[in-house]
């Protein structure tokens, strides 16, 4: 055979051999395919197709698969043993997904394994003890997410070519081994929320020289933190919070080079700090929420890197260190809720641009420096609850940045720079309780929400250009000197929540145009000259809850209409009312509502009786006029029948050319019509009214039932009633979730919007949870007029639910922006349903702060950045949520914390003052075989509303501790023993598929990798 003979012949076998091989894994990914039940996600494996191009989720490498990527692809079987067939396999994912049972052992097969990645499914079971044949050359293991128990093995120190080891938010339930420490490659260890037995950090740990980020958030620890942590050279990032440690922070943790982020939050670390703080390169430091005494070590100064400073709520005493006002990079300093004394380091902004600082509870003196904002970039300053004194600086009137001035509750004097008041993004401005003085200037703010002012000496009158400042929602101004009448403008504030003006020297009349408060839950004009009379048009405020009046010039009768209105707190004593009291008010719970109004009566209070009036005797009509009476009805009936035919004649083709002006767009398949719903609306079907509508109740029958909300009704469409109408509809038209409020369909036209959604029969659940709103659930036909605790914990998990769909499980994350007790309605059946996207904002991509124009929301449920940035994430409908937790298991409204408090930060209180949980618990519900569950959901709240976005848990995790609470509920109720072993987030397997998605751990997840 000749050479060329030869060559062609080689040619034609080593074809044959790839044509061979192809056909081979194109048949093996076939089998996979069919075994996985042909999902749709995987319509592009088909054999007339290449497979290394065309392919989804394939990868190759010379002919030969190499990767498999099927994250995110609905399966919903168990792995084939067919995929080790495929010999040039190197990683596996296959996250994301519904993948059930054990741990595949068929694994053991893919021999060139670097790379495998099983999280976010629905394993269970323990971890084989024979973890170990897993590849030889496994570089990255990821199995978080699942539904694993028990023990993790003691062989999986035997991967030795280990860089990742993910294990974390599983039900591990046993010890994790001391042998993690003999994977010397080791550079991600994440082992956070888990139910661990409690355990010791071992001192193997020491020995993973390359370890980089350690996560045990959550993990049951126990003890003191080994000195062997300082062996971990190359650490950059350790997160430890939310366990039991104790002791003192060793001196070692302080000599890691590359540390850069270290996390110690919600321990039990007493001690003092070290004296010698060497890691040169450190750029955060965070002990925040500890037992931490002494004094702050100078040696900070010398952490030229030093970006983050938080070590708040602890027991911190002596001064700030001056020299951390010398560090160039120093952001964000956070030591409020400490002992701490002395000045403020009078440097501090003028070397780095300090974005915020918070020092707020202690006992701080002297001035505030002058250089804070010489960066141009400081957005909070929160000083409140010290001995500050001295003016204002005037430097801070230029501080264009500045969104948030928090200076109550000090010795500040003089007056506010004209500047500060008008600064352009500025939306808190928080001075109560020094003895600042002047007047109020012309022009406020425009995104002003929140100016609490009172307990001051400012004087003159309240300005009229306040209408300017259009999102303001707590305008408090009592007990100052300012004169002159109430400004109607103030009126023209469409948010106002809020208005305290108590203890002032107004005068003249209330403003007829008070109507135009919609939202306004609390109104105080008590202590000034204010006379005329009351308004009737006070009645039609919805949202009122408390009145006072007292101690004014106001005088005529009290008009009958106030009688109608939900009132928790009223008070009109000390005027010059006459007449009788309204007949709603004849009650002793009002005995001092009314004291020191001499021309008031009523026949039970401590009031003047009110004199029968006498009754006039009746006159017979006289036969004339009888018959004169006769004849004019006669007259007046032949009239109506006739206008009755011509009305209806015209009104049915006046109709037939409304419903041609109509445009009707379904969402879903619809059993009306346009005409069905337009004909219906009448104002006596109205059953709600808020800023953007109101809400109408449509019957179509006996037994179904529609909610109309109708957005506007004039001419001229307002343009943030208009963005509002377009997010509900761009939202609710797209997204399908049991657990979100059903929109079927938006009827439009020119003049007038709106949207038909499935009715909620058990209204919303602020109307179970507060006392003062029942009554209006009383006459009804319910059956309870509180909700017990297991349908409370079932409210919570539905809520959650369709939350976590709309962070986590649509393409595009959606943020409510308006999470509320309110806006979560109820069905027959108490399932829960999130309501009211008026708010809802689409986000470009998953996770990405998007920077809203404005601060929405509702007061007590607000997020607390709001007060330093409008970019806002996911995390500020953790918050709101946080907040209706706190309301679940305390029964208190967002805004009843005390005087001058939110129940969050109320709530924070009594946990950091040490108070008894139980104390704060529902008094109605806290029965003893639900105390755990409650104290649990409670921290939950806690940990949701916490100051820093970065701190509050996902809705994913948020679900997965509700539904723990939930499962070991169930066990009680049906007599299984149960030894609270269940991890406290567990994953979606209760959930329905629409909703499962969850946090994946990439290298720049803001959240897992690198909290």
């Amino acid at each position: 055979m000749s050479i060329s003979h030869l060559f062609f012949f080689l040619l034609l076998s080593s074809l044959f051999q790839t044509n061979s091989q192809e056909q081979l894994e194109l048949n093996i990914l076939q089998t996979l395919k069919h075994h996985w039940n042909n999902p749709s996600s995987l319509e592009s494996w088909t054999p007339s197709t290449p497979i290394c191009t065309d392919w989804i989720g394939i990868t190759c490498k010379n002919g030969s698969v190499t990767e498999i990527n099927l994250s995110n692809m609905n399966i919903t079987h168990e792995i084939s043993p067919s995929i080790c067939d495929l010999t040039s396999l190197t990683r596996i994912d296959l996250s994301f997904n519904y993948i059930p049972g054990e741990f595949p052992y068929l694994l053991y097969n893919c021999s060139n394994l670097y790379s495998l990645d099983l999280s976010q499914n629905y394993f269970v079971g323990s971890l084989p003890s024979d973890i170990h044949r897993l590849s030889s050359s496994l570089q990255h293991l990821n199995l978080s997410s699942n539904n694993f128990s028990g023990d993790i093995p003691l062989s999986i120190g035997q991967l030795h070519s280990l860089r990742t080891l993910y294990l974390f938010s599983n039900q591990f339930n046993g010890s994790f081994p001391p042998s993690i420490g003999d994977l010397s490659k080791l550079e991600r260890l994440g082992l956070a929320y888990n139910e661990f037995r409690p355990s010791r950090i071992p001192l193997t740990f020491g020995q993973l020289k390359n370890l980089k980020f350690l996560w045990m958030t959550q993990a049951n620890l126990i003890g003191e933190i080994p000195e062997s942590i300082g062996s971990l050279v190359n650490l950059e990032q350790l997160d430890l919070s939310i366990n039991e440690l104790s002791g003192k922070i060793p001196d070692s943790l302080f000599m890691l080079k590359n540390l850069t982020n270290m996390y110690l939050y919600a321990n039990r670390l007493s001690g003092e700090i070290p004296r010698s703080v060497e890691t040169l390169y450190l750029t955060g430091v965070d002990l925040s929420i500890n037992n931490l005494t002494g004094t702050i070590p100078q040696d900070f100064g010398k952490l030229q890197y030093l970006t983050t400073f938080y070590m708040y709520s602890n027991r911190l005493t002596g001064e700030i260190p001056a020299s951390l006002g010398l560090l160039p990079y120093l952001t964000r300093i956070r030591l409020f809720r400490n002992r701490l004394t002395g000045v403020l380091p009078p440097e501090l902004g003028l070397h780095s641009k300090l974005e915020f600082i918070e020092v707020s509870e202690n006992s701080l003196i002297g001035k505030l420096p002058d250089n804070l904002c010489a960066g141009g970039v400081l957005i909070g300053l929160v000083v409140f609850s010290n001995n500050l004194s001295g003016e204002f600086p005037r430097s801070l009137a230029k501080c264009h940045s500045l969104t948030s001035i928090q200076v109550h509750r000090n010795n500040f004097s003089g007056e506010i720079p004209a500047g500060v008041w008008s600064l352009k993004d500025l939306s808190s401005i928080m001075i109560r309780e020094n003895s600042f003085s002047g007047e109020l200037p012309d022009e406020l703010a425009w995104n002003l929400t929140r100016l609490e002012i009172s307990n001051n000496m400012f004087s003159g009158k309240i300005p009229s250009r306040i209408k300017s400042s259009l999102n303001l929602m707590v305008f408090d101004a009592s007990n100052n000197l300012f004169s002159g009448e109430i400004p109607k403008e103030l009126t023209a504030l469409p948010r106002l929540l809020s208005l305290s003006l108590d203890r002032n020297r107004l005068s003249g009349h209330l403003p007829l145009e008070i109507i135009s408060w919609k939202s306004l839950n609390s109104l105080n004009l008590s202590s000034n000259q204010i006379s005329g009379i009351i308004p009737p048009a006070v009645a039609q405020l919805p949202d009122l809850l408390r009145l006072d009046l007292s101690d004014n010039q106001l005088s005529g009768v009290i008009p009958p209409e106030i009688g109608h209105m939900k009132l928790s707190f009223f008070n009109l004593s000390s005027n010059h009312f006459t007449g009788k009291i309204p007949l709603e008010f004849e009650n002793l719970a009002y005995d001092r509502s009314f004291l020191n109004n001499p021309g008031l009566c009523s026949d039970l209070l401590n009031l003047s009786s009110c004199t029968p009036k006498a009754k006039a005797k009746s006159q017979k009509l006289s036969s004339p006029l009888l018959a004169t009476s006769v004849v004019l009805a006669g007259v007046v009936l032949i009239v109506v029948l006739i206008c009755s035919f011509v009305i209806r004649y015209g009104s049915k083709k006046k109709r037939e050319q409304l419903l041609s002006t109509w445009k009707l767009t379904s969402f879903q398949k619809l059993h009306f019509t346009e005409s069905d719903i337009l004909y219906s609306l009448s104002e006596d079907k109205m059953i709600g009214s808020g800023g953007s509508g109101k809400v109408y109740l449509i019957a179509l029958n006996q037994s179904e039932f529609l909610a109309v909300k109708k957005i506007w009704n004039k001419g001229k469409l307002d343009e943030l009633l208009e963005k509002e109408f377009q997010a509900e509809v761009q939202i609710l038209g797209t997204i399908r979730h049991s657990n979100i409020v059903k929109l079927f369909c938006c009827i439009s036209c020119d003049s007038s919007m709106l949207l038909v959604y499935e009715y909620m029969v058990n209204s919303s659940l602020d109307r179970w949870l507060h006392r003062r709103k029942r009554e209006s659930m009383l006459s009804s036909s319910v059956h309870r007029v509180f909700l017990d605790w297991p349908t409370r914990l079932h409210v919570a998990v539905g809520a959650a639910q369709g939350l976590c769909y709309m962070h986590h499980g649509c393409s595009q994350a959606i943020i409510h922006r308006d999470v509320k007790s309110s806006n979560i309605l109820l069905d027959s059946n108490f399932n829960a349903k999130i309501a009211d996207f008026g708010l809802a904002k689409m986000l470009v991509k998953h996770g990405e702060a998007d920077t809203m124009s404005a601060v929405a929301g509702s007061y007590g449920y607000i997020a607390p950045e709001y007060a330093y940035t409008t970019k806002v994430n996911e995390k500020i409908d953790v918050y709101s949520f946080g907040v209706v937790l706190l309301e679940l298991t305390t029964g208190r409204e967002p805004n009843d914390g005390d005087e001058h408090t939110s129940l969050a930060e109320w709530a924070w209180r009594h946990f950091q003052e040490d108070h008894p949980l139980v104390d704060a618990l529902d008094e109605e519900v806290k029965e003893p075989c639900y105390l755990e569950d409650m104290n649990v959901i409670f921290r939950l709240g806690l940990i949701c509303t916490g100051t820093l976005p970065s701190t509050r848990p996902s809705m994913k995790e948020v679900l997965q501790v509700l539904l723990r609470c939930q499962s070991q509920q169930l066990y009680r109720e049906t007599n299984v023993e149960n030894e609270y072993n269940v991890h406290p987030l567990l994953s979606f397997k209760d959930m329905d598929s629409d909703s499962k998605r969850s946090l994946k751990c990439d290298d720049d997840d803001s959240f897992v990798c690198n909290m």
